[in-house]
């Protein structure tokens, strides 16, 4: 028996075939889970609808601008209409203005923080909140999130910030939702060469920066990436809520 055979999960953030959004939605697939996708904005929807079709004709792909609470509540209507039930969901959304990940960030502008804020951490708490009437039987949710939550990287800026209340909802979420057997736990990713990765300035150095000084003396695989997420959906992790997995190669545990 697969690890999440009978699992019914909803996929936020997959942009295209580079996302870990979608290298954890192939894995939670392979192991049994049935998905739905989201998609933000008609210039991803041909992307999104191409990968996720390959999960079956019938998966269903909706969109959502998760700024939007009318869209979100549209998606668990879709949602409980299609599966009357889910038992996970994936929040893989960040967004941060360009000129507010380039320079310095004390030059961060007002604007820049509240998009930042609002697309890469509130939206975990109203997707949460749509989603818990629907997790009956208990379930996982799973955050993305990056060590510029914790430590200074150079260029990452506002989107440092942005995670470090990404990682502090998480832990309120899941204090709010462990009554109802919901477990909200995030992964911190080591950098992944992604779409949204490539608008960091430095990326490219960043890459070789975590391959020389990381104890494993390389970076992080998509599916690693995958695996860590099934384990966190599946039984195995029961009893793990309102954590930040490291999964960098051991990155993390360096100070110099």
């Amino acid at each position: 028996m697969s690890l999440l055979d009978g699992k019914l999960g909803i996929v936020f953030g997959v942009a295209n075939k580079r996302s870990i959004a979608w290298a954890i939605a192939q894995a939670w697939h392979q192991a049994g889970a049935k998905l739905a996708f989201t998609y933000q904005g008609e210039r991803l929807k041909e992307n999104v609808e191409e990968l996720a079709g390959t999960f079956g004709s019938d998966t269903l792909i909706l969109p959502c601008d998760v700024t939007r609470d009318d869209d979100i509540a549209h998606v668990f209507a879709q949602l409980s209409q299609k599966f009357g039930k889910i038992h996970l969901l994936l929040h893989s959304v960040a967004f941060a203005p360009k000129d507010a990940l380039e320079g310095e960030f004390v030059n961060t502008k007002r604007e820049a923080f509240r998009v930042a804020h609002d697309v890469s951490a509130y939206s975990l708490v109203a997707l949460a909140r749509g989603a818990a009437p629907l997790m009956t039987e208990g379930g996982s949710i799973v955050a993305m999130t990056y060590y510029g939550s914790e430590k200074v990287v150079p260029h990452y800026n506002v989107m440092g910030v942005a995670k470090a209340a990404l990682e502090a909802s998480a832990r309120y979420l899941a204090y709010d939702l462990g009554p109802r057997r919901i477990r909200v736990n995030c992964i911190s990713a080591g950098p992944v060469n992604t779409l949204a990765a490539r608008g960091i300035s430095g990326f490219s150095e960043m890459l070789k920066h975590y391959e020389a000084h990381a104890p494993l003396r390389r970076n992080v695989l998509p599916e690693e990436l995958g695996a860590t997420g099934t384990f966190l959906a599946s039984d195995g992790a029961a009893a793990i809520t309102g954590q930040v997995i490291y999964v960098d190669c051991g990155y993390q545990i360096m100070g110099m």
